[in-house]
């Protein structure tokens, strides 16, 4: 590894963030100047380069001379004046601007006139920080992810007034490092924080509306979104004033709602409740979860469903497929839906669906469950065509493939019946989760409109697809990136779940960007 032009740098502030960058520096074989405020925080920051390159022993990644090396690399000083010699400097203290602006007064006072400054806000205007010094020109954004030693994405931004040479240097000496650079301009949020936080909030605005509860968002975006960890989960993970801020600064430069912090997490925030690190936030960390696995083992226990699917093509052989797998007995004539527990609309198109499931209806017994496939939020208007609305749920799989079963309940649903519908779902080997009936179930209406920012990202020319599915997947743990995703779930699918998002809510941000509709007229995917 090497540091290109930069032979030795600084970091300012090693708290967890800050030490984490040194010893990426350090193993890259770059001799670094660490400075903290005073001997404590000093204390503190040696200890957590300590720590992190201990583990890193201990679990065989690093010999023990190896760590020795990297330790002496790093000089600790409690000293501005000892920056001096350095290339490049990187502050990394916390999200304040009026701090960022104290350090950066300092360094412009310290160091070198040819040395590079940067910083590694993750919301700030890097502008805002540039234009305080006397060498706007050299300050660049350097967004390291936390853990920095294990993250590959570092955003590497570009203000207006950055020489272009200095930006390059800083992605050079970044791949240098092993990482993967991103190089953007300066946006709140950049790529990573402006599509993640989104989709945090609405999660958060979806739970306070009561749509559906905290376990199940979670379990629907990790089973049936495939993500690492639920939007709960991973804001809980992150700090829930670390989640506000950002959101708060987001917004204000794009006043887009998506990115007003919801009530409900500002309440959070106000009385304290963090996150992990206070024990609690959404979730209770004092608490054993132990029951909730119990009962989804016992919800599947029971005899085998009967179950009768009306409609043909491809999502009515997927249930077909995963009703052989399950064991269960299938039933697609309307002459043999009488002793069905559950009879579902697998038709291609909601006007067909309407008339089979209507005509289901009249031959299927009085315990059926019936269900409505369409992800567009008509499942009460479906159920109301049907003449006994009372028994229909929505059941939607996001992936027919996969294991989750997204159940809505209607305003017209009996009491008990979604219970059943989800007993019977267990049967079948699928996870269930409920929701009320709305556009786009949780998955979907969750997925898409983050989907639908990265578009936006695109179609700007703010950053290219490589970078953004790289933002993504290296920042954020994705097994995909969003454009990959697209491409994957199809853009005409994106397109119809958008649209019925705006119909039903008519926020503007969920509106289809015109990328999406572009190529989807154009029948040409975004790659």
């Amino acid at each position: 590894m090497s540091g290109g032009s930069f032979s030795r740098v600084g970091v300012v502030g090693l708290g967890t963030m800050g030490a984490g960058i040194a010893e990426v520096l350090a193993r890259g074989g770059l001799s670094v100047v660490g400075v903290e405020v005073n001997e404590d925080a000093l204390e503190r920051g040696r200890g957590h380069l300590e720590t992190s390159t201990g583990r890193a022993v201990k679990r065989g990644r690093l010999t023990e001379d190896a760590q020795r090396e990297i330790l002496g690399r790093v000089a600790l000083t409690t000293e501005f004046a000892d920056l001096g010699d350095c290339d490049l400097v990187i502050e990394a203290v916390p999200e304040r601007l009026d701090l960022k602006r104290t350090v950066f007064a300092e360094l412009d006072r310290v160091c070198r006139d040819d040395a590079v400054l940067a910083t590694n806000t993750s919301s700030l205007s890097v502008t805002d920080i540039a234009v305080g010094t006397g060498r706007p020109s050299k300050i660049v954004g350097v967004h390291f992810f936390n853990p920095a030693p294990v993250m590959k994405l570092v955003e590497v931004i570009a203000t207006v007034l950055t020489e272009p040479d200095a930006v390059a240097r800083v992605a050079e000496l970044v791949k240098g490092l092993g990482k993967t650079p991103v190089t953007v301009g300066d946006r709140a949020g950049f790529v990573a924080n402006r599509l993640l936080f989104g989709y945090l909030n609405q999660a958060a605005s979806m739970l306070e509306s009561g749509h559906a509860t905290r376990d199940d968002i979670d379990t629907a975006m990790t089973v049936g979104g495939g993500l690492p960890m639920g939007p709960f989960t991973l804001m809980d993970l992150i700090g829930l004033d670390t989640c506000v801020e950002v959101l708060d600064a987001i917004y204000a430069e794009s006043r887009d709602r998506r990115h007003a912090a919801s009530p409900l997490l500002r309440e959070l925030v106000t009385a304290g409740l963090l996150g992990r690190k206070t024990g609690r936030g959404f979730y209770d960390y004092d608490r054993s979860a132990a029951g909730a696995s119990e009962t989804a083992e016992s919800a599947a226990d029971g005899p085998k469903p009967v179950v009768g699917i009306v409609g043909v093509g491809p999502l009515a052989d997927a249930i077909a497929a995963l009703c052989d797998r399950a064991g269960a007995e299938v039933r697609d004539s309307a002459a043999r839906l009488a002793g069905c527990d559950l009879v579902v609309e697998a038709a291609e198109d909601a006007e067909a669906g309407r008339a089979l499931l209507s005509a289901a209806a009249q031959a299927a017994g009085p315990d059926a469950v019936l269900a409505v496939t369409s992800a567009d939020g008509q499942v009460i208007e479906q159920a109301m065509a049907t003449g006994r609305p009372a028994d229909v749920v929505g059941l939607h799989l996001p992936d027919p493939a996969g294991t989750l079963a997204e159940i809505a309940a209607t305003v017209a649903t009996a009491p008990g019946v979604a219970d059943r519908a989800a007993g019977i779902a267990a049967r079948l080997g699928l996870t269930p989760v409920r929701c009320r009936d709305r556009a786009g179930f949780i998955v979907d209406a969750l997925r898409f409109p983050y989907l639908n920012d990265a578009a936006a990202m695109l179609g700007a020319g703010y950053a290219d697809a490589d970078s953004i599915d790289a933002a993504m997947t290296l920042g954020c743990g994705y097994p995909t990136g969003p454009i990959a995703d697209l491409d994957r779930l199809g853009l005409d699918r994106a397109v119809a779940v958008l649209r019925a998002l705006h119909a039903e809510t008519r926020e503007p941000a969920l509106a289809p960007v015109p990328l999406l509709t572009e190529h989807v007229a154009a029948g040409r995917p975004l790659r």
